[in-house]
């Protein structure tokens, strides 16, 4: 019998009951995902799935620390759950004492849903969406485009046990479109994405619009050199540069003079202004329309993520405020080794502060610069700048006295997101959007397009 048979709050009571370590968390995500896939205006598969991974954390009390034990595995049936809760408590028996080790958490009262069936999305997710779609087919066929792409929900319900008493329970849903246009002969292309919770709020006739528009800007070719180019940068390149940052926000490494947020001389640089633009950068578990976890799922220990912290309270945070770096991720470990505030990493990204102006209103203000689609392949170079390079991908445009002339090429860019917050002229309305770099790890995030006045493109590339 398979262990899914039984209700996933079930799983989790019935693995801490069997535990023998001082200290244990079970953590099992049931998770669902239905999808659409298309290719040259035509549907080519769609399907849904159905799996549960379980979580086993063990602590064990030495005299020199606690150790910690993890072991996740998919598919468990009810006869491999003790061996599973064995397998983690073996792990931590054979670990050193772990540097992260913090009691337990508890007092968090027990989400009042912990006991009740996991959601799980269907098909009935694309009921209006699939239809819509098929109307963009036929719009993009009479127009001489061809349309690839795909759509995907993912809805994973987390419960969270401890041996402290902590039950608490998570449903996430998250959904991605991804929507290529290109010309029948392959020489121009242009993208658009977007992240939903529920696709109500997609419209793939609009998207297939807008990629027309690109795909016409796209007759006319102008080849440029590489240089510093005036640049507006669309909110989904934004993400991606500034998700990053995020990744690259530790407390600890900052204190210990590893990263481009570490002070000269020791400490931290939080309290130094970035940019004179009076831009707010935050994360808010109850952001409308970007909802995550309001509590720490840690599934192992590593940067500023600890397992013991699981079930810990995620807060509102303010990463830069108007401007001026305030904070920093940490653990309660880290936050302890640097006198920093406990700031848990979070599951979405917000930077707004900008004027209420659309990109179209940015583009009809810029003399001569480039517009760019989106990036990819983003790599870091430097961690002490956080000097990053990368492509562009799928349109380069040139603007010259308001208008769009044509599209260029493609550039490999190389920048460091804190050094561009601080040289931005200008920023617009913050909206949802969705990262293409970074879209199968964080989908959640709302930016405005920015204009930097010579962003480096470092090279030409060949790429589309």
């Amino acid at each position: 019998m398979s262990a899914r048979t039984h209700k996933p709050h079930e799983v989790v009571e019935r693995a801490l009951a069997l535990s023998r370590a001082d200290g244990c968390v079970v953590i099992a995500d049931e998770h669902s995902t239905a999808n659409l896939r298309w290719a040259g205006n035509a549907l080519t598969t769609n399907g849904v799935t159905r799996g549960r991974t379980l979580t086993v954390i063990a602590t064990v009390d030495g005299q020199e620390g606690t150790a910690s034990g993890v072991v996740s595995r998919s598919a468990v049936t009810a006869e491999e759950l003790e061996p599973l809760v064995r397998a983690a408590e073996a792990a931590a028996r054979g670990a050193g004492p772990a540097e992260d080790a913090q009691p337990l958490v508890d007092g968090v009262p027990a989400s009042p849903d912990f006991t009740d069936a996991p959601a799980e999305t269907s098909s009935a997710v694309f009921a209006d969406f699939a239809p819509a779609l098929g109307e963009a087919f036929a719009r993009a066929r009479a127009g001489g485009r061809e349309l690839y792409g795909f759509a995907n929900h993912e809805l994973v319900s987390t419960y969270v046990g401890t041996s402290t008493g902590l039950r608490l329970r998570h449903d996430q849903p998250t959904g991605t479109l991804e929507l290529n246009a290109k010309s029948p002969d392959r020489t121009r292309s242009a993208w658009a994405g977007r992240s939903t919770r529920d696709f109500k709020d997609v419209d793939p006739g609009a998207l297939d619009a807008e990629l027309a528009v690109r795909l016409g800007w796209a007759e006319r070719r102008v080849e440029l050199p590489a240089g510093r180019y005036e640049t507006l940068l669309p909110p989904t390149a934004v993400a991606d540069l500034l998700i990053y940052q995020l990744w690259s926000g530790s407390g600890r490494d900052a204190a210990e003079g590893r990263t481009v947020f570490s002070r000269p001389g020791g400490g931290t640089r939080v309290g130094d202004r970035l940019t004179e633009l009076p831009l707010s950068l935050r994360s808010d578990p109850n952001e409308p329309g970007l909802e995550c976890a309001p509590f720490v799922v840690a599934h192992s220990s590593g940067g500023d993520q600890s397992v013991f912290d699981n079930g810990l309270p995620v807060r509102p945070t303010e990463w830069v405020d108007e401007g001026v770096l305030r904070s920093l991720t940490t653990t309660r470990h880290s936050a302890g080794l640097t006198g920093l505030p406990v700031a848990p990493a979070p599951g979405n990204l917000i930077l707004d502060g900008g004027r209420d102006r659309s990109l179209e209103d940015m583009v009809a203000d810029t003399e001569r610069g480039l517009l760019l689609t989106c990036l990819w392949y983003i790599r870091e170079v430097d961690p002490a700048t956080l000097l990053l390079t990368g492509l562009t991908r799928d349109g380069v445009y040139l603007v010259e006295n308001g208008e769009v002339a044509g599209q260029v090429n493609n550039f490999r860019f190389n920048e460091s997101p804190v050094d561009l917050l601080g040289r931005a002229v200008e920023a617009g309305r913050t909206e949802k959007t969705l990262p293409r770099e970074w879209s199968d790890w964080f989908t959640r995030a709302a930016m405005p397009a920015l204009r930097i006045p010579d962003f480096n493109m470092s090279s030409v590339s060949q790429g589309v």
